[in-house]
């Protein structure tokens, strides 16, 4: 289903679902059963099918042995596939003893929603809060509650905004919509599963299913989409109940505008430090909530809290944007951050501290490697940086790689955005018809919001088409910042057709099957030439041949494929030496475009087959 038409059909979806929820909800219902009929008469059908077969084995024989086999191995896979099993989060339990306030504040929610119990409250290090339902049988359900609640959400929110956070979260388990939600939740995760199971295999057998599953997975899909819309405004209408709709507006609010801090400010702030620092000294959970109170200066909040709210709620998520959600509750936005010491966290009591050096100990050991690797590549670059300011100091023009090197080293290592733009404006003007050099140039351009970036965004495209995703991203973003909605979807769509034609590429020219189409190369001698000499200085290599494959996307892109015999030791050929000879081929030798390298002995000796009758292909 194309996005213009998911999108009408959730538009009219949500209209029914307001006009008349009971009958929406049934249709919900009775389109999942359908769904689920169809499965099971095709499984009882593979059933029957093996049946028959067991009862034809005297006649058919061995015939019938191998068909009961085949359909046997497919009914095992439809089966797997269809056994839908949602594991339990991650986290760090916690039991009401550890902390009684903030078990005593879930349990009110709990009673004034006539709510389920959690089985489970876990801790994790995220900037959210979650219920999960892990059914413990599977497709049957018997579900298990669990409640995740992240350690930064409580440093960020006061008492009174966490107890709206918390009865939102619990409004979705309230009144059967947890049990509705998730049952409907499995159906989706199930036909997706199914799909890319069946679509692995490459079974025969697909089209029993596949047929009906391209039309029916989307299609419900897009029909449950308002389902998980409307539980989302209850939600948030339960928890503007308990606590009040201003409370709750300032929940919705500080969430938007303090992850937005998190993720542009904080973190990056952190993670910066490893330019500097040879080893992770920072504790970045038992500072956090003190950064929060103290560095969410105006200006920033300012301008996070406008692009919140510029933001359109749309079938990209069931989640409405934050100006729905208020408007739903008949709030305005209110940004009230908890000041020193009086955040949620404090609801933990005696287990705050052990929960902090927990999460500070165990993100500093799974940074502490890549913190390292970063420092030692900072350094490196530095050092780089310095010797190629030296030389152009001296008055040595150095190469355009160089030039783009030492510019993107200025931006980043050298921590003069300013000066590395420069750089890469003057290497422009020597290289005009450079598309990368473009690209950088325009896209750091409208980075500051200024339109002279826009054509050379567009024209590193026809420069060079395989940075068109990378441009679609920039113009789509540069649209989205000056609140222009409409083009930055046209934009996104476009990126979104271009990524999934490469990587459908990508997939085509990564993989080979014996039923492939292969033509001769088309090289000209003195690239075959060339390529010989290489080869032969390459030990144990009996036989080469160079072939190209027909592909279907970007056929003017050539895909080799050199197809080798290692030579005999005694009367055997070793695998391990097949192995190692591909290694060394991809190593030593200058290929004159993509190629695929594979061993046409053994397992694939249909390509030696193949590639043995085909004139020219014989290389060596």
């Amino acid at each position: 289903m194309q996005r213009e038409a998911f999108d009408q059909l959730v538009a009219k979806l949500e209209a029914d679902a307001r006009r008349a929820p009971g009958a929406y909800r049934t249709r919900v219902f009775l389109l999942a059963m359908l769904g689920n009929g169809y499965l099971a008469v095709m499984v009882l059908l593979l059933i029957a099918l093996i049946a028959g077969l067991v009862a034809s084995v005297m006649v058919l024989k061995a015939l019938a042995i191998k068909l009961i086999l085949v359909v046997g191995v497919f009914l095992y896979v439809v089966l797997r596939a269809l056994w839908v099993k949602v594991p339990p989060p991650a986290g760090r339990p916690i039991a009401p003893a550890e902390a009684p306030a903030l078990f005593a504040l879930i349990d009110a929610l709990r009673i004034a929603l006539k709510a389920p119990r959690f089985h489970n409250v876990l801790m994790t290090d995220d900037f959210n809060a979650a219920v999960v339902q892990a059914p413990r049988l599977g497709v049957f359900g018997w579900p298990r509650n669990y409640l995740l609640i992240g350690l930064p959400l409580m440093q960020a929110l006061t008492v009174e905004q966490f107890k709206a956070v918390l009865a939102h979260e619990y409004g979705h388990l309230a009144g059967g919509h947890g049990r509705w939600s998730n049952w409907i939740y499995r159906q989706r995760l199930r036909w997706s599963r199914l799909m890319d199971t069946l679509a692995a295999t490459r079974s025969a057998g697909t089209f029993m299913f596949k047929p009906f599953l391209d039309w029916y997975a989307p299609y419900f899909n897009a029909y449950s989409f308002p389902l998980a819309r409307a539980n989302e405004y209850e939600a948030d209408a339960a928890a503007a109940r308990l606590t009040s709709p201003r409370a709750a507006a300032s929940a919705l609010t500080g969430v938007e505008v303090i992850a937005a801090y998190l993720h542009q400010r904080y973190w990056p702030g952190i993670h910066k430090l490893a330019e500097i620092e040879p080893r992770p000294g920072f504790m970045p959970f038992a500072g956090m909530g003190q950064r929060v109170s103290a560095e969410l200066d105006a200006d920033s909040t300012r301008g996070w809290l406008e692009q919140a709210m510029a933001r359109r709620t749309t079938s990209a998520d069931t989640h409405p944007a934050l100006g729905d959600r208020l408007k739903a509750i008949g709030e305005a936005p209110v940004l009230a951050p908890p000041t020193a010491n009086t955040g949620a966290d404090s609801l933990l009591g005696a287990a705050r501290a052990a929960i902090i050096e927990a999460f500070d100990r165990q993100w500093e050991e799974a940074i502490r490697p890549v913190w390292e690797q970063r420092h030692r590549e900072v350094q490196e670059a530095r050092k780089r940086l310095a010797e190629l300011d030296r030389r152009v100091a001296a008055g040595t023009e150095i190469e355009p790689a160089e030039a783009y090197e030492r510019a993107m080293l200025t931006e980043g290592v050298g921590n003069d955005a300013d000066a590395g733009l420069a750089q890469l404006q003057a290497l422009h003007a020597r290289l005009p018809d450079n598309a990368v050099v473009t690209l950088a140039v325009g896209a750091r351009l409208l980075g500051r919001d200024d339109a002279h970036g826009w054509p050379l965004v567009e024209r590193s495209m026809v420069l060079d088409e395989t940075l068109t995703v990378r441009a679609c991203e920039v113009l789509r973003d540069a649209c989205w910042r000056t609140g222009r909605e409409a083009e930055a979807q046209a934009w996104h769509e476009r990126l979104v057709a271009r990524a999934e034609l490469d990587q459908a590429a990508e997939q085509e020219r990564s993989t080979l099957m014996t039923n492939d189409k292969f033509e001769a190369h088309g090289l000209p001698e003195e690239a075959v030439a060339s390529l010989v000499a290489s080869l032969r200085a390459i030990p144990n290599l009996a036989r080469a041949y160079l072939v190209r494959k027909r592909v279907r996307h970007f056929p003017e892109r050539p895909l080799y494929i050199l197809g080798y015999v290692v030579a005999r030791k005694g009367i055997f050929r070793n695998k391990e030496r097949a192995a190692e000879l591909a290694e060394e081929i991809n190593r030593e030798v200058q290929f004159p475009g993509h190629t695929l390298i594979m061993s046409v002995i053994g397992d694939n000796y249909r390509f030696g087959r193949k590639f043995r009758w085909m004139r020219g292909a014989r290389i060596l």
